[in-house]
C-alpha cells in the first residue's frame, strides 16, 4: 500500500432519496493519471467533492497515502483541485490570485508563483484581472492555482468543458507534463472518451453513482483498434503462418485471439489458409474500434435505471455531477 496516493472504499452518498454514490472503491497509486468517466449526472462530481472535504461523508472510507480524511485535517493540504469552476477572483490580477493561494498555504518563495505562471503559460497575464482572461486562460489559472504548492494528488473535473479544439491540446500538454515533469498523480473526471484516452494511464467508468468497470490504457488499447479480430484454437501457430505468408501488421492478445490491424481482407481466403495449416478457426470478426461506441456500449448494459428520485436530488441541492 506504501504506492497508493489514493484509497477509497465502499463509499456511499445520498441526498434525500437520491443515490449519489452506490459502494464505490478505487484505488490509485502513484504516478497514475486516472480518468474517472461517466454521463452527466453520473456521481463524479460529488465523488470528487468527497475527496477534497466539500462534502460530508456518509458511508465508507477515504484514505490519502495512508490518513483517512476526516481524522488528519493536514492531509487535504496534499490535494489540489478544480471542481466545477476554477475559484478565481475575478476582480484581481492573475498575481494576486496567485499570491492568495501562496499565503493560505504558507509559501514565502515568491519565484514559486512566477514559476508555475510560466509552466501554465500565463507570465504575460500577471497584471491582467481575472475577469478579462479568456475561458482557457482561465482554465490555466485554476490549474496554476492549484499546483502552486505541489500537491501529491490533484483532481480536475470536466477540466476540458468548453474549450476550443487548440484550448484542449494545450491543456492536455500541461497534463502530460505535471505527470512526467512533476510526477503528480491526477485524478481527471470528464464524460469525453476519447479526449481522457489521449491522457490517462487508467480509466474507472461510473454510472449512476456506481463503478461499472476499471480498464488499463493497454486494455482501451484494443478496444481502439479497428481490423479483423480472429479466434483460433492456438494463436501461436497462427501467428507464425500470418508472419511467413506475409499478412501484416497484427497482435496477438492472448491465446486464442489475434487482431489484424488491416481492413479490406478477405475472411473466406483466411480461414481456408489457416484451416489447411491445422489452426480450428472459431470465429472471424471485423472490428471497428470505436472508443465512444465502447463507452455507450457499457452504459447501455448497465442494469441500473434512472428512477424518479432524480428531481429529488436536485431539491435536496446536492452537488452537481
Amino acid at each position: 500500500m506504501a504506492n497508493t496516493i489514493l484509497d477509497i472504499s465502499h463509499v456511499s452518498k445520498r441526498f434525500g432519496r437520491f443515490q449519489a454514490l452506490d459502494d464505490v472503491s478505487i484505488t490509485i497509486a502513484r504516478g497514475d493519471i486516472y480518468g474517472l468517466i461517466g454521463e452527466n449526472g453520473a456521481g463524479k462530481t460529488t465523488l470528487m467533492r468527497l475527496i477534497t472535504g466539500l462534502s460530508p461523508m456518509q458511508e465508507g472510507r477515504i484514505s490519502l497515502m495512508g490518513s483517512t480524511l476526516g481524522q488528519n485535517s493536514r492531509i487535504l493540504g496534499r490535494i489540489g483541485s478544480v471542481i466545477e469552476t476554477p475559484a478565481a477572483f475575478t476582480r484581481l490580477t492573475v498575481g494576486q490570485n496567485m499570491k492568495l493561494v501562496a499565503i493560505q498555504h504558507g509559501l514565502i518563495d515568491e519565484g514559486a508563483i512566477d514559476e508555475t505562471l510560466g509552466f501554465v503559460g500565463l507570465s504575460e497575464k500577471t497584471r491582467t484581472r481575472a475577469g478579462q482572461l479568456s475561458l482557457g486562460q482561465r482554465q490555466r489559472l485554476g490549474l496554476a492555482m492549484a499546483i502552486l504548492p505541489h500537491p501529491d494528488l490533484l483532481i480536475l473535473d470536466e477540466p476540458i468543458n468548453g474549450l476550443d479544439p487548440a484550448g484542449i491540446m494545450e491543456f492536455r500538454q500541461l497534463l502530460a507534463r505535471l505527470s512526467k515533469e512533476r510526477r503528480t498523480t491526477l485524478l481527471i473526471s470528464s464524460h469525453i472518451l476519447s479526449e481522457l484516452y489521449l491522457v490517462s494511464s487508467r480509466f474507472g467508468f461510473i454510472s449512476h453513482g456506481r463503478l461499472i468497470k476499471e480498464v488499463t490504457r493497454e486494455e482501451l488499447d484494443r478496444v481502439n483498434q479497428a481490423g479483423i479480430l480472429l479466434d483460433v484454437d492456438q494463436s501461436a501457430r497462427a501467428a507464425m503462418i500470418l508472419d511467413r505468408e506475409g499478412i501484416t501488421p497484427f497482435q496477438v492478445m492472448d491465446d486464442h485471439r489475434i487482431l489484424i490491424r488491416r481492413q479490406h481482407l478477405e475472411p473466406g481466403p483466411l480461414n481456408r489458409l489457416l484451416v489447411e495449416e491445422g489452426v480450428l478457426v472459431n470465429h472471424i470478426n471485423d472490428q471497428k474500434g470505436s472508443l465512444e461506441d465502447y463507452f455507450m456500449d457499457l452504459l447501455n448494459h448497465d442494469p441500473e435505471q434512472r428512477g424518479p428520485a432524480t428531481q429529488d436530488h436536485r431539491n435536496q441541492g446536492g452537488d452537481n455531477d
